[in-house]
Formats: C-alpha cells, structure tokens, sequence
C-alpha cells in the first residue's frame, strides 16, 4: 500500500476516533470523514508550514502554546471546508486538535508510518 494512502487512512481513523471521544466534533457520514482527513492532511502539509512561518514571533513569546492554537484554527478550517465534519466551538477544535495528534501520532507508531529512527 502506498505510504500517502496509509497516511490517509491512519488520519481518517485518527479523525473517527475523535469524533468518537469528543461530543463537540460530529461527522454526519463515511465520505465525509475520508474527505475530512484528506483536507486535514492537504492544509498541514501546504498551509500549516506558512503559517508557522508567518507566526514564529508569537509561537516563541507564548513558549511553542500558541502552536497549539494555530493546530486547532486548521482543525476548524476544516470543519468549514468540509459539509458534514462540523465542530462546536473553538474549545471543541482545540481538544479535537490535540486528541488527533495524540492518535495519529500513536496510529502511526503502530502502523510503521513514524518509525524511532526518523
């Protein structure tokens, strides 16, 4: 299977298990969430690297938190992009935010995408 296919997969699991654990994050349908963790995907792997360019000052004067808030601003920018991937508030984006990292990070790990020697 092609490595950006299990990337793919391992973010729309990483997305369903949120939506799974947090009552602020809905997903009305299957086509929705693949198509919810491919727009995730394409604005951290485009947009998110501008952005933390672009917001380096703040990052460094708020200890590396404020990365954290720009994580939940594209967390939310997907739910408007994508019908059906809603999230209730920026509270829910930022939660949401940080519960997918933390599973895709883990999904990763067991998937072989993230390996201890990268």
């Amino acid at each position: 299977m092609p490595r950006i296919l299990l990337h793919w997969l391992v973010l729309a699991v990483a997305l369903g298990l949120t939506e799974f654990l947090l009552p602020g994050v809905e997903i009305t349908s299957p086509g929705a969430l693949l198509v919810s963790a491919l727009v995730l995907g394409f604005l951290n792997a485009i947009l998110k690297p501008v952005l933390v360019l672009l917001t380096l000052p703040i990052t460094v004067l708020t200890l590396g938190i404020f990365y954290l808030v720009l994580n939940a601003i594209l967390f939310a920018l997907a739910s408007v992009l994508v019908p059906g991937f809603t999230v209730g508030g920026f509270g829910s984006a930022f939660l949401g935010a940080i519960v997918m990292s933390l599973l895709s990070i883990f999904l990763g790990a067991l998937t072989g995408l993230r390996r201890a020697d990268q």
